[in-house]
């Protein structure tokens, strides 16, 4: 009698890891970055006066609680 067959007892079958291609994980390495530099800018560095919207004030009160939360400070 095999294992597979006994009530209860687990599955016997084999798992085999994904193997992602380096081109594809380069690539999701590379689009992170930029979007989490993104992220950072407009949390932690975008203030109005060098704003890349000109001396708009919106992205930073829009984002202004996270950023105290986050220990940035703006004021």
């Amino acid at each position: 009698m095999s294992s597979s067959s006994v009530p209860g007892a687990a599955p016997t079958s084999t798992t085999t890891p994904v193997v992602m291609p380096v081109t594809k994980a380069l690539a999701w390495l590379v689009g992170t970055a930029i979007v989490a530099l993104a992220v950072y800018y407009f949390i932690g560095v975008d203030q109005g006066a060098y704003s890349v919207f000109g001396k708009d004030m919106h992205v930073h009160e829009f984002v202004h609680d996270a950023r105290h939360f986050l220990g940035f400070p703006c004021h």
